[in-house]
């Protein structure tokens, strides 16, 4: 599929297939003793009978879905026979540069790194580069960087593609007289991904906003203008109420929100529900939590699209597997994701979209969440 919004936000045109998923895993705490460095045979061998030292660095403990990851990344790997060294960085950038600088130095012989901001790690990572030490960028990728050596993640394109083809099927754009009123929220401008979720969303919304179908009341349609830094919810509150006080509170409705994930559909929907009297919009998210997944269930939020992190776990934990045994990891897209020094291997898992219609399978009978989670 073209992409023809995305390219005004990316370097180069890109494709993306509709690629299988894959199956289950995710992420936990922190590691412990510093193994000895080995040189690249030794490594070798000890991955090979079950050992090794693998640093994981997660961005913050304040969304819900990276302390699944990192849980479910840490016993998986665990399980595999790793020791894990999981760190929290609670979005500070120089805490997440010190952490992995440690992680080096302890003896660590591959890294897995969702980073807080995708161009902020060349330096260390470069430490990683001179020991050989394999690098893999987790779910958001790591730019301007040779030392990256794979990445995995859910197909971010498609993230965004499926929100838009809901906001479109639930006003039956194709067919509807209109105009729909609707806003746009999106995420970190330091998060890459918030570009591919943003661009694959516009690229089915902007030509019925281009046809005069939907209507974006505000204004506001550039990426960079309708960002909220490091996914805040109470700074997408704060956009929504200025919103709402300057667009739609006079009665005037506000019929759909593309917002690009559940932290910043949950500050739309506060909003909402302090300053807006209409009907409830149309509302999508993204990670599934439990929070945006109540709102769904007394219809305050529309739709959230469900990455399974023990999926992406799993599939991270194979590809350690396979690198720390002298191998190559499996990847299924070789042509998609350009870090700016060449495009990075990458392993894509599909998205899904979760619904009032269809949570209960996809969240409670997969066992993601107990039903009384959801209560």
């Amino acid at each position: 599929m073209k992409k023809k919004l995305l390219c005004m936000f990316m370097a180069t045109a890109m494709t993306v297939s509709l690629l299988a998923g894959c199956g289950g895993g995710s992420s936990a705490d922190s590691g412990s003793t510093p193994a000895a460095a080995a040189d690249d045979a030794s490594s070798g061998d000890t991955a090979a009978s079950g050992g090794g030292k693998v640093g994981v660095a997660m961005p913050t403990k304040d969304l819900q879905r990276w302390n699944q990851d990192g849980d479910n990344m840490k016993s998986e790997l665990e399980a595999a026979g790793y020791e894990v060294d999981l760190q929290y960085a609670a979005n500070d950038i120089a805490t997440q540069v010190s952490q992995i600088e440690n992680m080096i130095n302890s003896g660590c012989q591959l890294l897995v790194i969702a980073s807080i901001d995708g161009d902020s790690l060349g330096t260390v990572l470069e430490q990683a580069k001179e020991k050989n030490i394999p690098v893999i960028a987790y779910d958001r990728l790591i730019m301007n960087s040779d030392a990256v050596s794979y990445y995995a993640t859910f197909d971010n394109y498609m993230v965004g593609t499926k929100q838009g083809e809901y906001i479109r099927d639930q006003l039956d754009l194709d067919n509807a007289a209109g105009p729909f009123n609707i806003e746009l929220v999106t995420g970190d401008p330091g998060d890459n991904n918030a570009r591919y979720f943003f661009g694959g969303a516009m690229d089915v919304l902007q030509p019925y906003i281009d046809a005069g179908k939907l209507v974006v009341k505000s204004g506001q349609t550039d990426f960079e203008t309708v960002a909220t830094a490091n996914w805040s919810t109470e700074t997408a509150q704060a956009r929504m109420d200025a919103i709402i006080s300057a667009n739609y509170a006079d009665g005037t409705k506000l019929d759909a929100v593309l917002c690009s994930n559940d932290s910043t559909a949950l500050g739309v929907e506060n909003s909402l529900e302090a300053n807006y009297t209409g009907d409830w919009p149309i509302i999508t998210g993204q990670d599934c939590d439990v929070a945006n997944v109540k709102n769904m269930i007394a219809g305050k939020q529309s739709m959230s699209i469900f990455k399974d992190t023990r999926t992406l776990a799993s599939k991270v934990v194979e590809m350690v597997d396979a690198i720390m045994k002298g191998g190559e990891a499996p990847v299924n897209d070789t042509e998609t994701y350009d870090n700016g020094t060449g495009v990075i291997p990458s392993y894509l898992c599909e998205p899904v979209f979760a619904d009032v219609n269809n949570y209960k399978e996809l969240l409670v009978d997969s066992g993601y969440y107990a039903e009384s989670d959801l209560q």
